[in-house]
């Protein structure tokens, strides 16, 4: 089975809810979807940018699994978000400092260069250069996923359009498919994992509806993390031919598990 590798960010965020509820944890992309597919049974590579601050994360025993190879640390701080929510778990704000991760697009490039034959995922979100990287995985048939985030969806979707036929899977949200299809007919792509918070996980290809999955009712206590909880698991179960409905109900399980699950802390520095 071959590895995945996964273009993204590596943060710190900051997560408030109504009534003083939320925390700092520790997150990104490229961190939980990594980190959910080799908990899945698939190799994951993360490929991504930290600061000095988060020097600690390789580490750390919660990250065991995760191959470290496509890390790079620069001098500076990591990506920093501050995500609120509402009663529902809906997005309501986004503030990001993105820190050292203006230098992700430049080292993506130099590991798709390295490793053309490998298997990518790349999260579609601010600030990388989705066209130059999306030119580099198709320039030699390299094969990937792709998803996106909500706040810079509109953005994303219009630069990512001239490859999503190409993409293996693309994965969205309720919105971000209503999106999708303003930028390109659903009959035109391979293959599109749609989910919708508690309501149905379906699986088109080719725009006909394959598979669907109810997700379990789940006591939310912290939402950040479960669309990349899902697409992780989905992926290495993929990965591991498990049959298209399965893959949706174990990825649904996955996330509805990461909802009610302490999230990563922060790691302090690391002692000599």
């Amino acid at each position: 089975m071959r590895p995945l590798r996964v273009i993204g960010n590596i943060s710190r965020d900051h997560t408030r809810y109504p009534g003083h509820h939320g925390g700092h944890q520790l997150g990104g992309a490229a961190l939980l979807l990594s980190r959910a597919a080799a908990r899945a049974g698939r190799p994951a590579i993360p490929v991504s940018v930290i600061g000095t601050d988060l020097a600690q994360i390789p580490h750390m025993p919660e990250l065991g699994n995760l191959t470290w190879s496509a890390l790079r640390q620069e001098d500076g701080p990591s990506a920093a978000f501050t995500i609120d929510y509402d009663d529902h778990g809906q997005l309501t704000g986004l503030t990001a400092h993105y820190g050292v991760t203006e230098h992700l697009t430049r080292h993506a490039l130099d590991d798709i260069a390295r490793h053309p034959r490998s298997t990518y995922h790349l999260c579609c979100r601010r600030p990388l250069d989705v066209p130059a990287l999306l030119t580099a995985l198709t320039a030699g048939n390299t094969d990937f996923s792709i998803d996106f985030f909500l706040p810079s969806a509109p953005e994303m979707i219009h630069a990512a359009r001239p490859w999503l036929s190409q993409a293996a899977t693309v994965f969205v949200n309720a919105a971000e498919y209503q999106l999708l299809t303003h930028a390109t007919s659903p009959s035109d792509l391979k293959e599109i994992v749609v989910t919708d918070g508690p309501d149905i996980a379906r699986i088109l290809h080719h725009g006909r509806q394959s598979a669907a999955c109810r997700p379990p009712k789940t006591a939310a206590e912290e939402v950040t993390g479960a669309g990349d909880t899902f697409a992780g698991t989905f992926l290495a179960l993929q990965a591991r031919d498990a049959a298209p409905e399965t893959a949706l109900a174990r990825a649904t399980l996955a996330a509805a598990h990461r909802l009610s699950t302490p999230p990563l802390p922060i790691p302090g520095p690391r002692h000599p």
